[in-house]
C-alpha cells in the first residue's frame, strides 16, 4: 500500500473519473492525428462554411474537478505531443503502393472468375461425354439382349395375330395350299412363313375331347392345336392357351369345311338358340349359339378371352373358296349336369 501511495503516476493510483478523462484525451488526440493524415493524403478537404475539426477536446458533459497529481501529468503530455508532419514523399510512394495493389486485386479477380468459368465447362463436358457414353452403352446392351432373348411363353401362338386357322384353298382343283397370300397380307407374310406351332400339351382330364353339334351332325374328336394341319386331319382343334371347357374365359375351336372330313361344312347353318356339346373326361358341357358372323382372315380379334366362359367355332367360308371365314359365337350353358 506504501509502495503505492509513493508513486502517484501510476495508472492504477488514479480514480474512475481520472481515468475515463485519460482515455477520452487519448481517443481525441489519436483521431486527430488519423486527420491529419488523411488530409496529408488528399483524402480530407476543408469546405467552404463549415468549421474546421476542433483540435482540443471538447469537455467532458459533467463538471469535473481540477486534476491533479498523475491526472495533471498525463494532460500534460497528450497536450505537448507533437503533431505529426505529412510527409509528402512517403504519401506518394504510399499512393503508388496502394495503385499497385488495386491493380493485383484485379488481377486476382479476373484470375478467380477465368478459373470459375473453366470449372464450369470441365463439369459440362464431362456431363456430355457421360451422357454419350450412357446411350451407347445402353444401344449396345439393347443388341446384346435382343441377340440373347429366347421366345417369350405365352399362352396364345404368334400367327393369331396373322391370321384366323383353317385357311387353304384349291389350287387347279386338287389338294389344298395351307398356305396363300389371298388370305395374309404381304407385309405379314414373313411372319407367317417363320411362324413355328409351339409343342402340344399334355392332355389332362379337363381336355376338351369331343364335340357334338346335334343341329348340323356333328360328333368329332377334339385334339389340341388349330395351326398344324396333321392335327386338324384327326378332328377338331382346341386352340392352345384359350379356356378349357366349362372355365371363364373363351374356348377356340377350328376345324376345315372341305377337306379332312369336312366337320365344320354346315356352320352356317346354326341360328341363335341352338346347342352343342363339349365333353371331357371328366364331365360335358353345353354351350348355346348367340351370333353367327362373316369375318375377314386378318380379324383375329374373334379370339379374344372373355371374362365369361364361352366357345368360338371357327371355319372357312364359303364352301371350296375360302376367301373369309365363319365364326360362331356360344355362351356356356347354365345349370350344366354332370354326365
Amino acid at each position: 500500500m506504501i509502495g503505492r501511495m509513493s508513486n502517484p503516476q501510476l495508472p492504477e493510483n488514479l480514480s474512475v473519473e481520472e481515468l475515463e478523462q485519460l482515455l477520452y484525451r487519448k481517443k481525441h488526440a489519436l483521431r486527430r492525428q488519423r486527420l491529419q493524415r488523411l488530409k496529408a493524403e488528399g483524402r480530407v478537404v476543408d469546405v467552404a462554411g463549415l468549421p474546421a475539426p476542433n483540435a482540443r477536446p471538447p469537455a467532458l458533459p459533467r463538471p469535473q474537478a481540477a486534476p491533479s497529481g498523475a491526472l495533471r501529468q498525463y494532460q500534460l503530455q497528450f497536450e505537448d505531443e507533437p503533431e505529426p508532419t505529412p510527409e509528402i514523399a512517403h504519401n506518394d510512394g504510399t499512393r503508388k503502393r496502394g495503385n499497385g495493389r488495386t491493380f493485383l486485386n484485379r488481377l486476382l479477380f479476373l484470375v478467380e472468375v477465368g478459373a470459375v468459368v473453366g470449372l464450369v465447362l470441365v463439369l459440362f463436358n464431362l456431363w456430355g461425354t457421360q451422357r454419350d457414353l450412357n446411350q451407347e452403352l445402353a444401344q449396345v446392351q439393347q443388341s446384346q439382349a435382343v441377340a440373347l432373348s429366347l421366345p417369350t411363353p405365352t399362352a396364345a401362338p404368334l400367327i393369331d395375330l396373322v391370321v384366323l386357322p383353317t385357311g387353304h384353298r384349291f389350287v387347279d382343283g386338287r389338294s389344298p395350299e395351307p398356305v396363300e397370300s389371298g388370305d395374309i397380307p404381304a407385309h405379314l407374310l414373313p411372319a407367317m412363313q417363320a411362324y413355328k406351332p409351339p409343342p402340344l400339351p399334355t392332355p389332362g382330364p379337363e381336355q376338351a375331347r369331343i364335340i357334338e353339334i346335334p343341329g348340323i351332325g356333328v360328333n368329332a374328336p377334339i385334339v389340341p392345336g388349330v395351326y398344324d394341319w396333321e392335327q386338324l386331319k384327326r378332328g377338331v382343334g382346341h386352340h392352345t392357351g384359350s379356356a378349357l371347357p366349362g372355365q371363364a374365359g373363351n374356348m377356340v375351336l377350328a376345324a376345315h369345311n372341305d377337306i379332312y372330313g369336312e366337320i365344320f361344312r354346315d356352320l352356317d347353318k346354326l341360328s341363335p338358340g341352338d346347342e352343342f356339346t363339349i365333353s371331357t373326361g371328366a364331365r360335358s358341357y353345353t354351350y348355346v349359339v348367340t351370333k353367327i358372323e362373316i369375318v375377314e382372315p386378318t380379324e383375329v380379334e374373334v379370339m379374344q378371352a372373355t371374362a365369361h366362359a364361352s366357345a368360338t367355332l371357327i371355319s372357312c367360308y364359303p364352301y371350296r373358296i375360302n376367301t373369309q371365314r365363319i365364326v360362331v359365337f356360344a355362351d356356356l350353358k347354365t345349370n350344366n349336369p354332370a354326365s
